[in-house]
């Protein structure tokens, strides 16, 4: 197809604008139906504890109450391992995570639910609910739930040591090594080594709107389930796993999000609202509360790391070496499998050593949140990167444009790139009129840091079917949290040769459309879009067919090209056609199922500029850049939003955002008012450069854009804290307290 597009780069409306600017977009807390009850879930006081006796009886006779549920009442279902595109889990994590069976694992762990006629009488019944605790000893970060005699989570847990499986109980569920030619070598080659200690706190990713579900377990058998997701088929697959019932009993509405940044992809109340409607015969709709979110929920992993590195006097790195050690919270998989696949990828590192270590705590079970493990790696790596152009005397950017990695560089977990766009997207932060700009001021610093995220393919499925008006009906699976019905309708109009706006796209339930993975990893407008554009050239083949039986000529005769088909002095207009579809066959509807793999990856920079006050270090961003290499842009405004939303929430990882945590395993700033996020009062005018490197493996050369923007933030902001102040930071948040007791150490 031509790279010169008349709806691809375009800035059309969006789609769902309208309704949701007027708020009639119906979101999971909106969604009502005749007889709901209203769900509460009861939940741990304690981080670590076995539950010794659960006594539900003061609760189930309460006045109000139609049922109450505990993990007893899950069925019976023989241990085995599931997948719900994050990777193996055994099926007792997932229910546990459920509801507890046992022993509880993190203050919020949920442990029983009621459903009553409203939610104040189900709350007050959960009160009623009798439960014995017996407290143990909890532990709160990598180190040490890695020391010998840590309190143990999980009993039956064994660390699965570079493959092999060990024999003693453990903490840590697996170490993992990424090897690639000869460190000690490449050290001994190097004339300036440079290793630092890093500590990143536990975030959050901050949605608005908090989870919900409602749920109905029909008479007929089946369950339906409405909800606020990332992904329906995992709410549709997860829950009948955990109800051990076939998935075809079980469908799944997904609702308009309000955010989810990879925290609303785990299940946690469907199964539950499942149950308790299966108990009492009616509808059951839970909402958690703010507290909840924040407590019971999956925020990204604390970490501890060490980066080596190495360079001679040039500039060229000689080798590097990462250890890795995440918080994967109460159950394995800590975002760590991909720190360690992004920690050195910007560069060209002949000799690396990279080591990984996933390790239970007693913190709510992490889930992904933007470039999962990437922000934490990048924040090391990046801090290290610009400490080793300071002492080599060499510009930061130059330093990395000289170790850039490019086409057929080798990661050290084994991949080898295509054509990516690390080179350029450094070579449009050193152009860039903000960097070319002089700094000004007192106790301002400039820094500035990249990253890379490699986004994932997996499964999509579209339908798109032609209406006798000339405009065409889209069916798709995925959630639409960016913008994306929009972006995969104009891949379809670019291909149909029809403006956008008479493309209608529709997010359907898991009845509705094939099997579609989740909205994350940066897939959606690369893989979903390559479904539409199959499923338009599946349509634009039998429109051709169409017109050939109107002409009486071979379908191979026929063109089409921008809306038009055409034959030898025959033409006839997207929309004449469309009303002729009738009396040439019937309706015509085009369909495609992609499992793509050629993902492309993006490279993104930041420029920070910060002014730090000395007497109270308060930080304030002044200026600041983000640069990413979109592939192809499909809608600009909305790749710049991504990479705005990206840069804020890292600048609130940079500078304040924590689970601040009491020993005994309590969050004490589970709220909106206490848990530090930055508001548009906070921050400048995010400026935004696209880079446009097309990705070979897509037809547009579409990159995922969503999530390696929130990677440089955070070690931009630090090495600008260092140019400020002059003393570099290692532990993230940098809020004023960290920042002055960094300024009195060094004086």
């Amino acid at each position: 197809m031509s790279t010169t597009y008349r709806v691809l780069g375009t800035r059309p409306v969006r789609h769902d604008g309208a309704d949701k600017v007027t708020g009639r977009a119906i979101y999971g807390g909106d969604f009502q139906m005749a007889g709901l009850l209203h769900g509460f879930i009861l939940r741990s006081p304690h981080a670590h504890a076995r539950i010794k006796r659960i006594d539900t009886s003061k609760a189930e006779a309460y006045p109000g109450v139609k049922a109450v549920v505990t993990a007893a009442d899950f069925p019976d279902a023989a241990e085995k391992m599931v997948d719900f595109g994050e990777g193996d889990t055994p099926l007792s994590y997932v229910r546990g995570n459920v509801l507890a069976s046992g022993k509880v694992l993190y203050r919020g762990h949920a442990v029983a639910g009621v459903a009553a006629i409203n939610a104040h009488v189900a709350e007050e019944a959960a009160q009623l609910i009798e439960i014995e605790y017996e407290p143990l000893p909890c532990v709160l970060n990598a180190p040490d739930g890695m020391k010998p005699g840590a309190p143990i989570l999980h009993e039956s847990l064994r660390t699965k040591e570079l493959g092999e499986m060990g024999s003693e109980p453990s903490n840590c569920a697996e170490h993992f090594r990424h090897v690639m030619g000869d460190s000690a070598a490449g050290f001994a080659q190097a004339d300036v080594i440079i290793e630092r200690e890093f500590n990143t706190a536990t975030v959050h990713q901050g949605y608005i709107e908090p989870h919900n579900a409602t749920a109905l377990w029909n008479t007929d058998g089946r369950i339906l389930i409405w909800c606020s997701t990332q992904g329906s088929f995992v709410v549709r697959d997860a829950t009948a796993c955990v109800l051990d019932i076939p998935v075809s009993r079980v469908k799944v509405t997904p609702l308009e999000i309000g955010g989810g940044f990879g925290g609303k992809i785990p299940v946690y109340l469907e199964p539950v609202a499942a149950l308790l409607s299966k108990k009492s015969g009616r509808p059951v709709k839970i909402i958690m509360t703010r507290k909840d979110v924040f407590e019971a929920t999956g925020p990204t992993p604390g970490s501890y790391m060490k980066v080596k590195i190495g360079a001679k006097k040039d500039g060229t790195i000689t080798a590097a070496q990462a250890f890795l050690a995440f918080e994967a919270g109460a159950y394995p998989g800590a975002m760590v499998g991909p720190a360690g696949m992004t920690v050195f990828a910007a560069y060209g590192i002949a000799n690396q050593t990279i080591d990984g270590y996933d390790v239970v705590v007693n913190k709510p079970s992490t889930a992904a949140y933007r470039a999962p493990g990437a922000p934490n790696a990048a924040f090391a790596t990046e801090s290290v990167m610009d400490e080793l152009a300071d002492k080599l005397g060499i510009d930061p950017i130059d330093l990395r444009l000289k170790n850039a990695a490019k086409e057929g560089t080798r990661r050290a977990d084994g991949p080898k790139f295509k054509r990516i766009g690390c080179i350029e997207v450094l070579e449009a932060m050193k152009n860039s009129e903000h960097y070319k700009s002089p700094l000004g001021g007192p106790n301002r610093g400039r820094g500035v840091a990249i990253g890379f995220w490699f986004n994932v393919g997996l499964p999509s499925a579209c339908t798109i079917s032609v209406n006798a008006d000339g405009t065409a009906n889209l069916v798709e699976g995925s959630t639409d949290i960016g913008g994306t019905r929009t972006s995969i309708a104009m891949q379809a109009a670019e291909v149909l040769g029809i403006p956008v706006d008479r493309v209608q796209p529709s997010v359907v339930d898991t009845d509705s459309v094939g099997f579609t993975a989740v909205t994350g990893g940066s897939r959606v407008t690369f893989a979903t879009g390559m479904a539409a554009y199959e499923a338009a050239q599946d349509v634009i083949r039998q429109m051709r067919e169409r017109a050939a039986k109107l002409w009486e000529v071979d379908a191979s005769e026929v063109k089409a090209e921008h809306g038009v088909f055409s034959q030898n002095g025959h033409s006839m207009t997207f929309a004449e056609l469309a009303a002729k579809v009738g009396e040439t066959g019937g309706p015509v509807v085009g369909r495609a199922t992609v499992n793509p793999r050629g993902v492309g990856g993006s490279f993104a920079g930041a420029i920070a500029d910060v002014e730090v006050d000395p007497e109270t270090g308060k930080t304030t961003i002044v200026r600041f850049t983000s640069v990413q290499d979109a592939g192809k842009a499909i809608h600009p405004a909305y790749v710049e939003g991504q990479m705005q939303g990206g840069s804020v929430q890292g600048i609130g990882w940079a500078l304040n955002e924590e689970y601040y945590m009491r020993p005994d395993g309590t969050m004490m700033n589970s709220s909106l008012l206490d848990y530090r996020m930055p508001t548009s009062l906070d921050l400048p005018m995010i400026e935004t450069i696209i880079v446009e490197v097309p990705n070979p493996g897509h037809p547009f050369g579409v990159r995922g854009v969503g999530e390696a923007n929130i990677v440089p933030p955070t070690p931009a902001i630090a090495n600008a804290i260092r140019g400020a102040i002059g003393v570099r930071m290692n532990r993230l948040p940098m809020n004023p307290p960290a920042i002055m007791e960094a300024i009195w150490s060094k004086s």
